[in-house]
């Protein structure tokens, strides 16, 4: 696959996903606006356009646990992203985005109980945490199906959680 990875960063592989962290020339390509052959033909979506502006202004979010691309194992194309926000006070927040033509195949729970159970091996985190619009009731589902647990609500959002003793499969 084009561009360099970082060498620390292992990809995270599920039984029909692959969560590999952007290769830089994909960010590039992105942010410029380009296409590329192993893409799905509706990514990027508007949200992987935001992440990758992101990635280009924080190279830092690379790492483990930072930034990745969401990859179809059947077709070796990118269908999403997914990636974790700098940890504080032992919480991590995740995000995460399929695009239109896999929705409704479980790529999104599948992938976010993933990178939640990854993101609980990182030093220091004992709580993954993800916010969703309460206008979006396909995301809370996506949540609950990956075993995050609504915590909180206000007139907007809902947060959910999963800490290191339940773990995200419970």
């Amino acid at each position: 696959m084009p561009g360099s990875v970082p060498a620390s960063c292992p990809d995270l592989t599920t039984d029909r996903l692959v969560l590999r962290s952007w290769p830089t020339a994909e960010v590039s390509a992105v942010v410029g606006g380009g296409r590329l052959p192993h893409w799905a033909e509706d990514f990027p979506a508007e949200g992987d356009r935001v992440i990758a502006g992101f990635i280009a202004e924080h190279p830092g979010t690379l790492g483990p646990y930072g930034q990745r691309q969401i990859v179809e194992r059947a077709t070796g194309l990118v269908v999403g992203a997914v990636g974790l926000f700098p940890p504080a006070d032992g919480t991590i927040e995740f995000g995460y985005g399929i695009v239109p033509s896999r929705r409704g195949l479980g790529y999104a729970s599948e992938a976010a109980r993933a990178i939640a159970a990854f993101a609980l091996t990182a030093p220091g985190v004992h709580t993954v945490h993800a916010n969703v619009e309460l206008s979006n009731p396909a995301s809370a589902r996506v949540l609950e199906k990956a075993g995050l647990t609504r915590v909180s609500a206000d007139d907007e959002t809902a947060r959910y959680e999963t800490d290191a003793a339940a773990g995200p499969e419970r």
